[in-house]
């Protein structure tokens, strides 16, 4: 083999070899106890606030940090969990007008699949990113599709937290996001609630603070 020739294919293997091969995705699940999902809802008196409890959250993430448009996900809101503050509204959002959980187990889950992600590019470790999440809401057994508005982390612990690790179920590699999104009563087959002779606001806020750690 002639010398340049020779030396062409060296350099051609050595600049292959540092470039880094794609990561494979990667799978995640939710950690309940550092998770919440939140709903709002205005009323002509008030605003109406519901906060999901330890254990009311589950979800499973798959996504490659190097190409997180790709992700694939799901999580799901046990409704039953969720708590307003007034014990008599939440045994309400579980009767017939609205969730009407005696008709179906499954109307008490509240789910969000993701279909896509758009976001600027990689994640980088510990840097905050803006992304565009669409996905399928169902509620009541009505799915809708939806875009939430999400600002993703990707959070990496070296050895010095080994003790957090160990303690709270943390992992080397853990994934925060926290989204936005709005949706409404009657989408979803609901009726919209009224308080007294005031009908609340047919629009729902919801809102998540999501941690997954690495499976």
């Amino acid at each position: 083999m002639k010398r340049p020739v020779a030396l062409f294919l060296f350099a051609l293997f050595s600049a292959a070899a540092l470039v880094p091969a794609a990561a494979d995705p990667v799978q995640f699940k939710l950690l309940p106890n550092y998770s919440r999902a939140t709903f709002k809802t205005d009323a002509p008196l008030e605003t109406i606030v519901g906060n999901s409890v330890a254990g009311g959250l589950s979800g499973t993430l798959t996504v490659d940090p190097a190409k997180p448009q790709s992700a694939v996900g799901s999580i799901r809101v046990d409704m039953s969990t969720v708590k307003t503050g007034i014990d008599k509204r939440d045994a309400d959002m579980l009767d017939p007008r609205f969730l009407d959980v005696a008709a179906s187990e499954a109307n008490k889950f509240v789910t969000f699949e993701v279909k896509s992600v758009e976001i600027a590019g990689a994640l980088e470790p510990d840097k905050a990113m803006p992304a565009r999440v669409s996905g399928i809401l169902t509620i009541k057994q009505k799915p809708v599709s939806v875009v939430a508005q999400a600002l993703v982390t990707w959070v990496k612990l070296g050895a010095e937290h080994a003790e957090a690790q160990k303690r709270f179920g943390f992992t080397p590699d853990n994934i925060k996001v926290r989204a936005k999104l709005a949706t409404t009563f009657t989408d979803h087959g609901m009726q919209v609630p009224q308080l007294l002779f005031l009908k609340v606001s047919n629009e729902i806020q919801l809102e998540t603070d999501l941690t997954f750690v690495r499976q």
